[in-house]
């Protein structure tokens, strides 16, 4: 009887064992409890039916993972953004003539820019259309219009045109924000470089914070870094990140021969959405009006040489330079004394070291806002808030001979 039982005991074994072997389904519900965990997730619990399986096994070392259309993770969000935003780009074509020896020369410009709503309002530099006297753009479908400028920025190489295009044919890009933004996230530039239109590279953030100097005096400041390759014709075109939102516009790179050296910038978001509205409603950009028309830059501060009479700063009670008339026997003539004048050594705490830092942190607010001026008077330092008015300027005016410099990017 031993010997009869230890046959069967080996002979139902023997059997299943061999069902093991051929069946795939017996197998993976042996080793069900060892199944592979995904990192960031909890085991998964067996599954009722045990021919279903629940998870998929490990990759090998080496082993690429691709979707359903063959496409591996990166590729997957490059031809997602380019698909969802390539409609929303545009090639923009310049054409101007100037007389020079009583001759007219022609001179032609491209650049890049982003459908911003169904009205047809159409982002890009400004120094992409600067001087144009005819503006032509090219939706996706290989259609041209002929566009008009709405309104432009020059300070911020800001500006945005019109065209007259079916509502269907426009597709709006969406807005990302540039505050999120870190040094290392990767992100994609589509434009038209060398008029080859809606192309597309990546690339990463280089940096954060750069300043780009856009008139003689003037700078942009919070301008990001990027490795993403742009080209003369991307000017204008827009800077995304991996969700296909707009986070800042191509505007230029640094290059010794006018083309990609892996350096590029781009003007941020937040600044562009504060900008935008206000060139769709009133053509500029309504900026505060402290009511300081020219200063003096020293190693200290800001030394005012001129106000505005009645003008929030003098208003204030700020001081300018004054006029000290002076005599040497029967002549007499006037002289301008500084000495009188206050020096701007800080505005809301912080350290005014040139015009440009003094005009920067005026047009970071808006009119009606109050700023707090540290001043120095006679040797001694006190505070003095000024409540900005409503103007075109923030205060001096720029150099009438400055204009927008873009040597090596756009037209």
């Amino acid at each position: 009887m031993k010997y009869v039982a230890a046959c069967l005991i080996s002979s139902v074994l023997g059997g299943l064992f061999v069902v093991w072997l051929i069946d795939p389904a017996s197998r993976h519900q042996a080793s069900a409890q060892d199944q592979f965990v995904p990192p960031s997730g909890p085991r998964l619990a067996p599954p009722a039916d045990p021919r279903v399986p629940v998870a998929s096994p490990p990759r090998r070392s080496g082993e690429l993972l691709f979707n359903s259309e063959g496409l591996s993770p990166d590729e997957a969000i490059g031809v997602a953004v380019y698909d969802h935003v390539n409609k929303a780009v545009v090639n923009i074509t310049t054409k101007s003539t100037n007389t020079i020896l009583l001759m007219d020369v022609s001179s032609e410009g491209s650049g890049s820019g982003s459908v911003l709503d169904r009205e047809g309002h159409i982002l890009t530099n400004y120094h992409v259309i600067e001087d144009a006297q005819k503006i032509q753009v090219t939706l996706f479908d290989g259609q041209n219009y002929d566009a008009r400028t709405v309104g432009a920025d020059p300070n911020n190489d800001i500006a945005v045109i019109k065209i007259d295009a079916p509502r269907e044919m426009l597709f709006p890009i969406q807005f990302g924000d540039s505050a999120e933004m870190k040094v290392g996230m990767r992100v994609f530039a589509i434009g038209n470089p060398f008029g080859l239109e809606r192309t597309m590279t990546t690339g990463i953030i280089s940096s954060l914070n750069r300043s780009l100097q856009v008139t003689a005096n003037r700078s942009i400041k919070a301008i990001i870094q990027i490795d993403a390759a742009v080209n003369p014709g991307n000017s204008g075109g827009p800077l995304l990140n991996s969700h296909g939102r707009l986070i800042g516009m191509n505007t230029a790179i640094a290059s010794r021969n006018g083309q990609s050296a892996g350096v590029g910038f781009a003007i941020p978001s937040s600044l562009i959405a504060r900008v935008v509205p206000q060139l769709i409603a009133h053509g500029r950009v309504i900026r505060p009006e402290i009511g300081i028309q020219m200063v003096h830059p020293t190693e200290k501060g800001m030394l005012i040489a001129r106000l505005t009479p009645d003008g929030p700063a003098a208003r204030a009670g700020l001081r300018g330079p004054r006029m000290v008339k002076k005599t040497r026997g029967p002549l007499s003539w006037q002289t301008i004394d500084f000495s009188a004048a206050d020096l701007i050594v800080a505005i809301d705490g912080e350290t005014i070291k040139n015009a440009d830092d003094f005009l920067t942190a005026i047009e970071s607010k808006r009119p009606g806002d109050q700023v707090v001026l540290t001043v120095v008077r006679e040797g001694r330092e006190f505070k003095v808030p000024v409540v900005l008015g409503g103007g075109e300027r923030a205060s001096f005016r720029d150099r009438p001979d400055a204009r927008l410099q873009s040597p090596t990017i756009g037209r």
